[in-house]
């Protein structure tokens, strides 16, 4: 059966539909409205009504969304397209479409994606991170996404980084959060903090990469806080596989710079949990919206 995976993003949203083996059969991408819930709901909709008519067949429907569904209330939290929160978007959705439709975090299902048929493929426990504007994280186990009792598996993003005084305040009202840090703003932040002007996380990579000492210094210490952040992940969910996401995950000498020091901080006398980049890049969060239907037995 299709599978039709929607992302729903701040700016744009985009659908896709999978067949069985994880070919794209179609792609559709549109303008999000803006602070807008009810054209929101109307426009999903739309997206998957259209590339059913295309193909011609029924799908499954999972869509990934900021923020998260609360245990408590069934509604939309933490998500900061502000609109969404407090809103039933499953109910409304099912309503919408007159079936079943599976929500998860948007980037529980980029490590979903990556999982499924990805880097992580054949993996079991795998730790999707995103490193972007923001930094968040998914648990996937046995091919399905990890929420928890709260539905915030996986946001190591507001956890405190250890032996980083003073910590910077954080959107959410903390300070200190490990997004504060290893974001891309916060790479930027840290830059200026040390005297070398006003860069984005980019332009600091690139001209690291070209000997600029103050950058590349800067991007030492990016590397040593990552490395720190995620040995604590490695003590507490032991994945086998890290794959990262987002813009900062293109900076290429992450993935063995950051191996050579996470160890120093696991409880273990070797880490074989590899960290690696996405197979799918930025198609990644839709593709995994739709794996949030994975195969069945007689598929």
């Amino acid at each position: 059966m299709l599978r039709i995976g929607v992302d729903l993003g701040g700016t744009k949203i985009e659908a896709i539909a999978l067949d069985r083996s994880g070919r794209v059969m179609a792609r559709e991408r549109i303008a999000t409205p803006q602070h807008d819930y009810p054209a929101t709901v109307r426009a999903i909709a739309g997206l998957v009504d259209g590339l059913e008519a295309r193909l011609g067949a029924p799908a499954r429907v999972g869509v990934g969304t900021p923020g998260a569904i609360s245990a408590a209330t069934g509604r939309i939290k933490n998500a900061n397209s502000t609109c969404l929160n407090g809103q039933p978007l499953r109910d409304d959705l099912q309503s919408a479409l007159g079936r079943e439709i599976r929500i998860a975090n948007d980037a529980n299902c980029f490590a979903v994606s990556e999982a499924t048929d990805g880097a992580a493929r054949g993996a079991r426990v795998v730790f999707g991170v995103i490193l972007g504007t923001g930094v968040g994280g998914g648990l996937v186990v046995d091919g399905r996404p990890l929420s928890g009792a709260n539905a915030i598996a996986g946001e190591w993003g507001h956890n405190p980084l250890a032996d980083e005084a003073p910590g910077l305040p954080c959107y959410c009202g903390r300070v200190g959060c490990v997004e504060t840090w290893l974001s891309g703003p916060g790479m930027a932040v840290d830059h200026a903090r040390h005297g070398g002007g006003a860069l984005d996380a980019a332009t600091i990579a690139a001209r690291a990469e070209a000997g600029d000492a103050a950058c590349e210094a800067t991007l030492q210490r990016y590397v040593d806080r990552l490395s720190r952040a995620l040995a604590a992940v490695i003590n507490i969910v032991d994945p086998e596989v890290i794959v990262l996401g987002g813009g900062l995950s293109s900076i290429t000498r992450l993935y063995a710079e950051v191996p050579a020091r996470w160890g120093r901080q696991v409880f273990s006398d070797q880490v074989l949990t590899r960290l690696l980049p996405p197979l799918h890049g930025d198609s990644s969060g839709v593709r995994g919206a739709a794996w949030l239907w994975p195969m069945e037995e007689g598929e």
